[in-house]
């Protein structure tokens, strides 16, 4: 039995969050009725330019694992990208994310911890939002590298706010061509939805199924194709727990990583100034005649 000092505080939702999501969800479900094909194409290049771009290599691989460098005006240029997908600022994500990994699992310590259930770990950790993983006092000690910036401080202030000029500029465009509405519904609340749910699943869905190439890692993250191709690498979740730092999360030929092949564009281009690679994601010497 539990000591009085680790029985958790009841849950309750989150009256604010809860109508938040809900409007995005709701004006979502609207999007077909104002289809068009420029509008789904939209959807699609945002969901890869914040999804891989901003929150697989700026928010995860750069910013919480420090699993590369690059100029510091460019890694706020990439942050930046990141804090326009919705999903918090920099500070708040990196934390998170970070404690996440401290304590992978634990009911209390984890923000999202599967084993408090599926949908606790996709989304109700969320609507449930707990003080102690919410608090910008609190979650600021996990990412005390990122509060240092004044610039990253503005962006987990602002991140919404942002929102407003970029939608602006999407309708402004579509209505340029008479589809104002479609390219606000698709650009905004279509990939919004899509790619916090596509995030989500890698906490959720990557603790439950798929395989694992390293059974010996000391929690039940898994590889899950379909999930990594919606998250363009970050599926193969048991690679990263196992190497949280490399900066390739693919390991296999057919685990396809697309946010590593952004990274090794940046690298030819010698905007990589450090880039981690464990053991197992090394070239092999090939072997070499006498």
């Amino acid at each position: 039995m539990n000591s009085p000092s680790t029985i958790s505080p009841p849950l309750r939702l989150n009256w604010t969050n809860v109508a938040f999501f809900s409007v995005f969800h709701v004006a979502a479900l609207l999007a077909p009725v104002y289809f068009s094909w420029q509008g789904v194409a939209l959807a699609v290049f945002l969901h890869w330019l914040l999804g891989s771009i901003g929150i697989c290599l700026g928010y995860h691989r750069l910013l919480s694992h420090r699993s590369l460098q690059v100029p510091k005006p460019l890694e706020r240029v990439i942050t930046t990208v990141g804090a326009l997908a919705m999903q918090g600022g920099p500070i708040f994500w990196v934390g998170g994310h970070r404690q996440h990994h401290a304590f992978t699992e634990d009911n209390e310590k984890d923000p999202y911890s599967a084993n408090r259930g599926f949908w606790w770990s996709h989304i109700l950790w969320i609507l449930c939002s707990r003080s102690e993983h919410f608090d910008y006092d609190q979650y600021r000690r996990f990412a005390p590298d990122l509060d240092a910036d004044p610039y990253y401080r503005f962006l987990d202030r602002s991140f919404l706010l942002l929102q407003l000029p970029l939608a602006g500029l999407l309708y402004w465009i579509g209505s340029l061509q008479g589809q104002g509405l479609s390219f606000l519904l698709w650009g905004v609340a279509v990939r919004a939805v899509v790619l916090w749910h596509s995030t989500w699943l890698i906490n959720s869905a990557c603790h439950v199924w798929g395989y694992r190439n390293f059974p010996d890692s000391k929690d039940r993250s898994t590889n899950l194709w379909w999930a990594a191709l919606l998250t363009y690498g970050e599926g193969w979740h048991n690679n990263h727990h196992a190497y949280p730092k490399s900066a390739r999360a693919g390991l296999h030929w057919w685990e396809i990583d697309l946010t590593w092949g952004a990274i090794s564009v940046l690298r030819a281009l010698g905007l990589v100034q450090k880039l981690y690679l464990p053991e197992p994601w090394q070239p092999k010497p090939k072997p070499q005649a006498l």
